[in-house]
């Protein structure tokens, strides 16, 4: 599986969902439809948007359609592609494609454990 999201610790909120179009993996995901356990329909996300709410982080890249597993939950350290320059211990929000920026304006959805930029992984403790 190409660009997979390995969590270096989970405490088990993970989630199957649909891709509602194309997932880079390590990027925040968000919610574009409603769960239907009662058809067995798992909920479907896409790429977050920039300073917008998530549901998850996605595990691997997904094509559109296709099963994945959202790593989500309180606590849980996962690596997520930064869109610029992080500093160890600087709050995150989403950014652009999804990817981890400083909180600026947004809302934020985990700390920084690592320190990295734009481009490359940096392990965030998600809220």
């Amino acid at each position: 599986m190409a660009n997979e999201c390995i969590p270096a610790y989970r405490p088990g909120h993970d989630i199957t969902a649909t891709a509602g179009g194309a997932i880079t993996g390590k990027t925040f995901v968000d919610a574009s439809t409603a769960l239907d356990v009662a058809a067995g329909t798992p909920v479907t996300v896409v790429t977050a948007t920039a300073a917008g709410l998530t549901f998850g982080v996605a595990s691997r890249d997904t094509a559109s359609g296709a099963k994945l597993h959202v790593l989500r939950g309180p606590g849980t350290v996962v690596p997520v592609t930064a869109g610029g320059t992080i500093a160890r211990g600087a709050e995150v929000e989403v950014g652009a494609s999804g990817r981890a920026v400083t909180l600026a304006s947004g809302k934020a959805r985990g700390r920084a454990l690592t320190a990295g930029t734009s481009g490359n992984d940096v392990f965030i403790e998600l809220y």
